[in-house]
């Protein structure tokens, strides 16, 4: 999604409000959004916490205002934009990532935070208890992590000669990255596989990854569950496809961007939820006593265009399990 299709989204509900509006409406809410990453490729995930929010009765730029935080992968952003909303004194503050999450939590505890994270937020420290979060922070968890080894099972099933396998990882987000890490390790040993971790941080670290991992003789990839890599979906696959090498992404976007197979929670789905507890809060709700919401729902998602380009033909196993096939 380009940036003007972004900001065209926006409109006049996401952006900065004009004081003229916020001065007929003194009653309306703030909502502060915090992100560690940009405007690029969130216009899908925008809209469906839009959605969210619609369900429980706020529609921006009617009765709720937004403002919008973003760190453009810079992480050490976080913490001043997030004391930027407290100081605004948005009512709830929604966060895209654990990062940004952590970021609000350490700004605040008064000011509802709602998180999504792909970690465990009570082996985190976000929340005390899934069930009672406590204090003023709650939210909605995924297993895009916790899949890492079921990804890597399906990469091997994909690429059965494939002895060398690489785990993409953003080492300026080092809680993701360790979990992923981790858990890659333990699945690769389990399937008699030799695992590299590559890492990137930007757009040249993501150039010099892949040159690296083919002189490496890599012969397949997983992509980590990372906010800046699904902001890059369209690079990402476009330099798997360059490098002919097998991948697998956490997301259904990287593969309608031309990515080989993909299995994950969906996070446009995550972010509607991210939406209905920021609007229940809205309503009175207390983040202490609303759950941890757990997405459980997983799709796998393949390209039977990017499998022929490599080559590869997927086994009928992968085929009649997959939600959503590509030609």
């Amino acid at each position: 999604m380009k940036r003007r299709e972004f900001m065209t989204l926006l409109g006049g509900a996401a952006a900065a409000w004009p004081l003229a509006a916020r001065a007929q409406q003194p009653a309306m809410p703030v909502i502060g959004f915090l992100n560690s990453v940009s405007t690029d490729g969130y216009a899908r995930f925008i809209a469906a916490f839009h959605q969210g929010l619609a369900e429980v009765g706020f529609v921006p730029g009617q009765n709720v205002a937004i403002e919008y935080r973003w760190a453009h992968g810079q992480y050490d952003r976080l913490a001043g934009l997030a004391v930027e909303l407290v100081r605004r004194q948005v009512a709830v503050i929604a966060t895209a990532d654990i990062a940004s999450a952590f970021a609000a939590k350490a700004a605040t505890t008064t000011i509802p935070i709602v998180f999504n994270t792909s970690l465990d937020p009570v082996a985190t420290g976000l929340v005390v208890s899934l069930n009672r979060p406590g204090g003023n922070v709650t939210g909605i968890t995924s297993l895009n992590t916790e899949v890492i080894s079921k990804r890597l099972e399906m990469l091997h099933e994909l690429v059965p000669t494939a002895r060398i396998i690489a785990l993409l990882v953003n080492p300026t987000s080092p809680k993701v990255a360790e979990a992923n890490a981790t858990d890659a390790q333990a699945a690769t040993r389990a399937l008699g596989l030799e695992l590299r971790v590559a890492t990137a941080s930007n757009q040249r670290d993501i150039e010099t990854a892949f040159t690296t991992l083919v002189q490496q003789g890599t012969a397949a990839l997983a992509v980590s569950s990372d906010p800046w890599f699904n902001s890059r979906t369209e690079k990402i696959t476009a330099l798997a496809a360059r490098y002919a090498i097998p991948a697998i992404y956490p997301l259904r976007e990287y593969v309608a961007a031309g990515g080989l197979i993909s299995y994950g929670t969906s996070l446009s789905e995550i972010f509607r939820q991210v939406g209905i507890y920021t609007a229940k809060i809205l309503k009175g709700g207390k983040p202490a006593e609303l759950p941890v919401q757990q997405s459980t729902k997983m799709e796998l998602v393949i390209n039977l265009k990017a499998s022929k380009t490599l080559g590869l033909t997927f086994p009928l196993t992968l085929l009649g399990r997959a939600d959503e096939v590509i030609e």
